[in-house]
């Protein structure tokens, strides 16, 4: 009933930077400046995503570059002056890359960045290929989406099936993602269903209801 709703493909970055895992510190710091992004997926010789390394990968070698910690601190640290001494991307990579696939839906793919406290995901395809990257601003751009193409969505999709006419008569209205639905129903207990079907749509902000139920005085 409901329409597919957008998937990773359909908003991530093709064109995507990546580096082997003999990149030097400084040819990753000149990635990152170069692409204006903060982390980028680590490839085997086959193209095959093996790790990431982030901005908070490269930093322990500036915060330890001229400190000598403490035994609680090394021991606390371990992983991050571990990275302070490490010169190249399979050194200082978090492995293995947590990625996702093409086909994923942006619902997915924020779930998993929230849940890892990851800014961007790199996309594979079955066999670990990078097909590209997607952030955290590429899964808002569905908030994008015109009102009017949200509100024909709406229409065609559930009130058409949940409340047909006659007898009900619903009318959509979308203004900045937010949709109202208006008019009368005959089964009002449809309308939590409709609620949870309507904020499923891609690019709903909020779901307002003016919905009355039969008008029992009609013969």
């Amino acid at each position: 009933m409901h329409a597919s709703p957008h998937i990773v493909s359909d908003v991530m970055t093709r064109a995507v930077a990546t580096v082997g895992r003999e990149a030097s510190f400084k040819d990753i710091v000149r990635t990152l400046q170069d692409r204006k992004v903060s982390a980028v997926p680590v490839v085997d010789r086959g193209n095959r995503v093996v790790g990431v390394v982030s901005e908070a990968d490269l930093l322990p070698k500036e915060e330890f570059r001229d400190s000598d910690p403490d035994r609680h601190t090394q021991l606390r640290r371990l992983s991050d002056l571990a990275k302070a001494g490490s010169v190249t991307a399979g050194e200082l990579m978090t492995s293995p890359a947590l990625t996702v696939p093409a086909d994923a839906t942006l619902a997915q793919a924020a779930r998993t960045m929230a849940r890892a406290r990851v800014k961007r995901l790199p996309v594979v395809d079955e066999t670990g290929h990078i097909e590209g990257i997607v952030s955290r601003a590429d899964l808002l751009k569905v908030f994008l989406r015109d009102d009017e193409e949200i509100a024909e969505e709406v229409r065609r999709e559930i009130v058409s099936y949940l409340f047909p006419t006659p007898p009900s008569t619903v009318y959509v209205e979308v203004r900045d993602g937010v949709v109202t639905l208006g008019g009368r129903v005959h089964n009002t207990s449809l309308v939590p269903v409709a609620a949870r079907l309507v904020r499923a749509v891609e690019g709903v902000v909020d779901v307002e209801f003016a919905l009355d139920g039969p008008d029992r005085t009609a013969v």
